[in-house]
């Protein structure tokens, strides 16, 4: 019985869009922390990662959502080839 499944590797559009909605759905409940407790807010470290997020309107919200969303997928289309290339050598090496 051969073990096939580990040298296919992982599926970049399911790796994109998990990461991808981590992120985002992290950056609205950080949103959502700084509204609730303003002095621990951490605006200003959302200030420096995500070009254009302003302390904070609707349009400066949304922005921040699609650009958290965007690293997400910024990670996965770096991290996904790399770790299928890695999985994929490793099933070479071991079936030889």
């Amino acid at each position: 019985m051969s073990c096939n499944h580990h040298q296919q590797g992982i599926s970049l559009l399911g790796v994109g869009h998990a990461t991808s909605l981590l992120l985002a759905i992290s950056f609205v409940l950080c949103v959502a922390f700084d509204l609730l407790l303003p002095e621990h807010a951490m605006y200003e470290a959302w200030q420096k990662l995500l070009p254009g997020f302003e302390w904070i309107s609707w349009k400066s919200f949304f922005l921040g959502v699609i650009e958290a969303y965007g690293y997400g997928w910024f990670f996965a289309l770096i991290w996904v080839p790399i770790y299928n290339f890695v999985v994929l050598r490793a099933g070479q090496q071991n079936s030889e």
